[in-house]
C-alpha cells in the first residue's frame, strides 16, 4: 500500500512539474511594429506576482511612438528564479517593439 502511494505521489509531482508553462500576451498599439527597434525590460514583483516592486511603462518604452507592440511574459528563466525562491521574488519581462 505504501509502495503504490509513493509512486503515485511521485507521478503527481513530475507531472505537475511538467505542465507548469511560461505566459505571453501581447498587445498591439496602432498599426503595430513599424520596424524591428525592441527594448526589454524586467518587471519586478513578490508574494506569486500579487505585489509590484518596479513594474516597466510600455508607453515610456515605445519613445513617442504611436504604432508599437507590447509582449509581457513569463520566460523559463523568470520561472525558473520564481521557482527558485519559492514564489517570493516573481520576475516578467516586457518588451516593446517599434
Amino acid at each position: 500500500m505504501k509502495k503504490i502511494f509513493s509512486k503515485t505521489m511521485s507521478l503527481l509531482l513530475i507531472t505537475s512539474f511538467l505542465m507548469t508553462s511560461c505566459y505571453t500576451y501581447t498587445s498591439v498599439v496602432g498599426e503595430g511594429a513599424q520596424g524591428n527597434k525592441e527594448t526589454t525590460v524586467w518587471n519586478h514583483y513578490v508574494v506569486y506576482g500579487l505585489a509590484p516592486v518596479a513594474v516597466s511603462d510600455s508607453k515610456e518604452m515605445a519613445g513617442g511612438a504611436e504604432n508599437y507592440e507590447v509582449k509581457t511574459e513569463q520566460t523559463f528563466v523568470n520561472g525558473l528564479i520564481s521557482a527558485l525562491t519559492f514564489g517570493i521574488y516573481t520576475p516578467t519581462t516586457t518588451t516593446v517593439k517599434r
